[in-house]
């Protein structure tokens, strides 16, 4: 609660200190600390200000010491005393400090601020990357399940700041494994930066977390492109949304796993035949569609820039070969006269995309159909539903509309939550089967 009138003490004193503690400050910080008659700070800093004080002054007594882990109490004797107060607090006490609770309960001019490196900085030191694209996210008292929405983003660059109760160390590495992401990103721990013990690791899939984690710790995700190819062994159906490669500058947009089983599943695949996967993104239904039917011809169609490439990527990551993969504009493909022949009339159809001309790319399409043909549309809104349904109708296939919603279980503390994912509204048209 902020104060409601002037407080009438010096300015306090906010002092960013790294893992080494206060042994490392500048001599301008130090000669702020033997002036102050109040220091406040976490109790692993205040536990060195005894040895500390002794050594550089014998005479003067020791000031007042309050752990700033106890907010109540560090802030009403803010409020009632008039004395020099010195505020301990780890990195930049602005980025996930108690900085934010200080210009909250008192005025601005009472208070001056001494960051030092925040852990995040000194962690993309320690790897030696820029971080100017990095994102973080805190789970210090907070509810992990955020981490699971925040991965969906695919980050190229994510660090987690932990916690050692609800958002620890296994419970971020279980809350990427429920993600599917085990693939698409190296993981390093980073301990008591800043301090002649700290420890540097990569934590790797399946292998056992070290058993002395310091508590002073975070993480550092980077987003990586799979070394090697998918064994062909593998999950049948429903891979991992981590082994297929993104485009870098939209991460996260691609058919999930759960929504990409129900689509496979709707599509009816036949042994032959030709598929259409228009707003293809990455490829990966109609890729998976490809592991499951090998000799299905498929067709991908994705305009934006980048999408072959990657589509190429996916396909030689899952050892499957699509008959053609173009990077335009969908309805101007149809209309034109580029399609290869044996392309030409699709038996089976995904049709996501279209934007503002999802209404004419539709009829395009069913103006090609085969007989016994399935098209497939999966649609965010009610509106689009309303829109597209009627033209499949009026086209003589027969109609069937599903609304999808999943859910993954995420650990919260010693046990599981869930976490929604966006629902997805599936269109489906069908001819009637003919001999």
């Amino acid at each position: 609660m902020a104060s409601e009138s002037p407080i009438n003490h010096p300015p306090i004193q906010v002092i960013g200190t790294d893992a080494a503690g206060i042994g490392k400050l500048s001599p301008h910080m130090q000669n702020l600390l033997l002036e102050a008659e109040v220091i406040a700070g976490p109790k692993r800093l205040l536990e060195q200000i005894p040895i500390w004080w002794e050594r550089h002054t014998q005479k003067k007594a020791l000031p007042k010491l309050i752990s700033s882990d106890q907010v109540n109490e560090l802030l009403g004797y803010l409020r009632q005393k008039n004395n020099h107060a010195i505020i301990l607090a780890s990195g930049d006490a602005l980025w996930f400090g108690i900085g934010r609770l200080l210009l909250e309960n008192f005025p601005r001019d009472l208070l001056e601020f001494h960051p030092a490196p925040s852990s995040l900085q000194i962690a993309f030191a320690r790897l030696g990357r820029p971080w100017q694209d990095a994102t973080w996210i805190s789970l210090h008292g907070r509810d992990p399940s955020p981490l699971a929405k925040k991965l969906q983003q695919h980050p190229s660059a994510l660090a987690v700041l932990t916690d050692p109760v609800g958002g620890s160390v296994e419970v971020v590495r279980k809350i990427i494994k429920a993600s599917g992401l085990e693939d698409a990103y190296s993981v390093w721990l980073f301990e008591q930066l800043g301090h002649p013990d700290e420890r540097i690791s990569q934590i790797r899939p399946n292998h056992p977390l070290p058993p002395d984690i310091n508590q002073l710790n975070l993480l550092i995700l980077l987003r990586k492109e799979p070394e090697t190819n998918l064994n062909p062994n593998s999950t049948l159906i429903g891979l991992e949304d981590g082994i297929f490669l993104q485009n870098k500058d939209r991460p996260g947009l691609m058919t999930k796993r759960e929504v990409r089983v129900q689509l496979l599943a709707d599509l009816e695949l036949p042994e032959e035949g030709v598929l259409w996967d228009i707003g293809a993104g990455v490829g990966s239904v109609g890729l998976e569609a490809l592991r499951l039917r090998p000799k299905l011809k498929l067709m991908a169609v994705e305009k934006r820039g980048g999408g072959e490439a990657v589509i190429k990527k996916n396909a030689a990551r899952l050892n499957v070969i699509p008959s053609a993969i173009f990077e335009q504009d969908a309805l101007a493909l149809l209309e034109s006269s580029q399609l290869p022949k044996s392309l030409v009339q699709p038996d089976r159809v995904l049709l996501g995309g279209g934007g503002s001309q999802r209404t004419d790319l539709l009829k395009a399409v069913l103006k090609r159909l085969k007989p016994n043909a399935v098209i497939v549309i999966p649609l965010a809104t009610v509106e689009a539903l309303t829109e597209l349904k009627p033209l499949i109708e009026n086209s003589g296939l027969i109609i069937s509309v599903t609304q999808h919603q999943s859910w993954r279980g995420l650990p919260l503390s010693d046990g599981t939550r869930w976490s929604p994912m966006n629902p997805v509204i599936i269109l489906k048209g069908k001819y009637k089967q003919r001999n």
